[in-house]
Formats: structure tokens, sequence, C-alpha cells
């Protein structure tokens, strides 16, 4: 598959024939949560051909965005990861998030959410300046997705996963039937009291605080 060359002494332009192609930056996306298996990926992006995919890590991996890493223990095989060019990607990933939820309608049928998804909408919405002088950890579950968030002083730590020890608040999303388990129906059952919580339960307004965009 030919790679696009726009001809053009523009970063914008190298940027987009380094990132630009298809499922490129939902590959990014994906791996700037945490690194991921080849399968881990394919179960993430449902859509994908396989062969799409693989071309994808190629070329990511020549582009010196994605590398291959031995899995951590317990784990065996590989994974891929990106690399500190491939981490600078993460503002311009959230940017982009931020305006393509502006633009986002109902969900159609057949759509797709995943935990790193929700996580990177998650990072996209926190505002910093709402979480300074706040220390507090949140772990939220939304069906099958489970993701954690850490405020220290106006900083952000979040990822997949529960934390390794108890949150200052466990928030458990009621979501319908009807509805994904997307950032924004979290935020709406969180705001309409259709949330279990477990910890301290005056922090479920410092979550919304710092993690609700006008949109949400």
């Amino acid at each position: 598959m030919k790679r696009r060359d726009f001809g053009q002494y523009c970063g914008l332009a190298r940027a987009l024939e380094l990132v630009g192609e298809r499922w490129a930056l939902l590959i990014v996306r994906d791996l700037t949560v945490r690194p991921r298996r080849y399968t881990d990926l394919q179960a993430g992006l449902p859509g994908i051909p396989t062969n799409v995919l693989a071309t994808r890590l190629k070329e990511l991996e020549q582009a010196g965005v994605v590398e291959r890493r031995v899995a951590p223990s317990p784990q065996r095989g590989v994974v891929y990861a990106l690399t500190p060019i491939g981490q600078e990607l993460e503002p311009a990933i959230l940017a982009l998030g931020r305006w393509g939820s502006k633009q986002l309608g109902d969900p159609q049928p057949g759509d797709h959410v995943s935990a790193e998804g929700v996580t990177l909408n998650l990072r996209a919405a926190f505002k910093p300046d709402e979480a300074v002088g706040v220390t507090a950890s949140f772990e939220i579950h939304a069906r099958e997705i489970v993701l954690h968030a850490v405020l220290v002083d106006g900083k952000l730590e979040s990822g997949v996963g529960a934390l390794p020890g108890k949150p200052d608040l466990k928030i458990t999303a009621e979501i319908t039937d009807d509805d994904l388990a997307s950032y924004r129906a979290i935020i709406r059952a969180a705001k309409s009291g259709h949330v279990d919580l477990e910890g301290d339960q005056k922090l479920l307004a410092t979550f919304l605080r710092v993690f609700t965009t006008p949109r949400a």
C-alpha cells in the first residue's frame, strides 16, 4: 500500500503522512493509554481488517511512533507501545477528541465503546484549573468497563482497570440497556444520580466539576 505523500513542506502535512492513514490515530489512541498485544488492538477496534491493522502497525513502527516490546511478567510474547515520539501525540489526540466530541450525535447501531476510548475521553474532558488543590482517587465502573483517575493538585493520572488500593470514591454507573457505556453516559448517570457510590460521596461533585464538559 503506497503511503500518502502531499509534497508539502509543512508540519501538518508531514504529520498526516505519518499518522493520517485510516485507523492509525485510533491505534495511537489505544496505545496512549497502555501497551497492547496485537490481539488486544484487534479486539478494541472491531471494525479493522487484520491486514490493515498489520499494515498500520508496520507503518507506525517505520515512522518511529510505535515499537515492539517484550511483554512484562507474568505475560508472554510481544506488546506494541508508543515511543517517546509517539507519546508526544497525546495532546493532539486529546485536542482532536475534544473537537470531535462536539460533533457527535446519538450512538448508532453497531457503534463500539472501548475502555481505552473512555479513558481518553476522560483525559480530554479533564479541567486542570478545577482540580488545583484537589487530591482524590476515583474508580469508575460502567458495565464491563473499569477505569481509574487519580488527582494530585491539578494533575491527572488515569488508566484502564481498578486501582491497586481502595479509591476515595468508587462510582458504578447505571447504564440503560439501549445506551453505550460511553464517557457521556457515565457523566449523565452521575449527574442524574443513577450511580452506586462507595466511599466519600461528597467527591461526586468534585468528579463532575473536574470532568464534565459543556456538551456531556
